[in-house]
């Protein structure tokens, strides 16, 4: 008769049962008489005990003769274990190896520098502490996803290769387009925009490119990018649309994600804090604030991230800064109805020390005064006449909001770099695996 195959999440409802396994060797620990065999598949993790005097001799050897990441079949009782993780272990009789390696795993237990690990990230992602971390990203995405598309938003892909600048001349990726020039997207905000336009509420999601010569904690040039845009909503209605969204994606990941935040061991109090109201402040009194603290930084200046460090260690959960001046801002932005020199945006620093997570707006509706603002920018006017034709055809106030995923993931999961919040990290110095 038959074993019937099964995935390890699965098995606390095959207790008693016998079943087999496909998966690989994570680790392996054996007294003697017992092989300790731990498997894992993707779907989670399970002790396999092998008895010696339980099976034969032959296939006991075996087993003490794999390496870490065969991968393997192995069917046996699923029984009933507290002490385990996942409150189940199995007693092996079977195991087949599918493949076991010819040489030592090359990411073992000693400590290994973060270049090796990055070098070897196509295999740094088995370790538990990876999976966690993506296990996370996973919930971050799906629950943004999940927000949304309950609240009628049309998701709207936008392209990745554009013939025009979202964020300004500088941070660009120029390429090849056959007979002209053309950019990896930086922002899919100006084609959600359009989308907006058409069915009101949607957002675009997908990666974004920025060529900034950065070394922080908080940049890659390859990162994913949830941006919604929606019709009549003005500045404080894009406000209450991210501090709901980030609510929202806290909960999820304190509901579904405990054994990877304890995995992480991160103190999930901090998160537990994540309610609203969030605090707000003015771009000036920003400043202030930054002054009393010791920073330098002055008005008419944007924010660093060592400002945005010292600003998030004041707060308990997310603060929002308003309304920065208009020289170190996009083009796209509303101006200040009762100040010029301002525009209706804000930044949404997340606490702890991390930084800006959403950088939102409510859009420049006038026809001529985006226009004044692309030949101010010193743009090219071409590239934007179908950004332009916005405002001319049922022009309309609209906002919207982008907010990294990586810079949420890395926040929520208490990372102390963003590169381990994506699978496969871009950086100025990272292109490989």
């Amino acid at each position: 008769m038959s074993v019937p195959w099964v995935y390890i999440g699965d098995l606390p409802s095959k207790i008693d049962s016998q079943v087999t396994l496909r998966g690989w060797l994570y680790n392996m620990r054996s007294s003697g008489k017992i092989h300790f065999l731990q498997l894992r598949d993707g779907t989670g993790t399970v002790q396999g005990v092998m008895v010696k005097s339980e099976v034969s001799e032959d296939l006991f050897a075996v087993a003490k003769g794999l390496r870490l990441e065969a991968s393997v079949e192995v069917t046996g009782l699923v029984r009933r274990d507290e002490r385990a993780p996942s409150g189940v272990e199995l007693s092996v009789s079977g195991l087949k190896i599918l493949q076991n390696p010819e040489s030592e795993y090359p990411i073992g237990k000693k400590d290994h520098g973060i270049d090796f690990l990055l070098d070897n990230r196509h295999l740094w992602l088995r370790s538990s502490r990876q999976y966690a971390i993506m296990k996370i990203r996973d919930r971050v995405i799906w629950a943004a996803r999940e927000f949304l598309h309950s609240d009628g938003y049309l998701l709207v892909d936008s392209p990745i290769i554009s013939g025009a600048a979202g964020e300004g001349a500088s941070g660009l990726f120029e390429i090849d387009y056959f007979d002209s020039k053309a950019y990896l997207a930086q922002t899919g905000q100006l084609y959600a925009e359009a989308a907006a336009a058409a069915y009101g509420k949607v957002y675009c999601f997908g990666p974004t490119f920025r060529a900034e010569k950065s070394k922080t904690r908080r940049h890659l040039t390859e990162f994913w990018m949830l941006e919604p845009e929606v019709a009549f909503y003005d500045h404080k209605d894009n406000m209450d649309l991210q501090e709901r969204l980030i609510v929202h994606l806290v909960s999820q990941v304190l509901e579904h994600c405990g054994e990877e935040l304890h995995t992480l061991e991160r103190d999930v109090s901090k998160l537990e804090n994540i309610k609203s109201p969030f605090p707000h402040l003015q771009y000036s009194e920003a400043i202030d604030m930054l002054s009393r603290l010791g920073s330098s930084t002055l008005y008419g200046s944007d924010l660093g991230n060592e400002d945005e460090t010292i600003l998030t260690k004041q707060f308990d959960r997310p603060v929002f800064i308003e309304n920065y001046p208009k020289s170190v801002k996009a083009f796209y932005m509303k101006e200040h109805p009762d100040n010029p020199d301002l525009v209706l945006c804000d930044d949404l620093l997340a606490p702890e020390g991390y930084g800006e997570i959403i950088g939102g707006s409510q859009r420049e509706d006038d026809y001529d005064r985006l226009l004044a603002r692309i030949r101010e920018e010193g743009l090219p006017e071409e590239p934007y006449d179908w950004y332009l034709d916005l405002r001319r055809y049922g022009t309309f106030v609209h906002s919207g909001f982008g907010m990294g995923i990586e810079r949420v993931v890395a926040w929520v999961s208490g990372l102390q770099h963003i590169r381990e919040a994506i699978p496969w990290p871009r950086t100025i110095y990272r292109l490989k695996p």
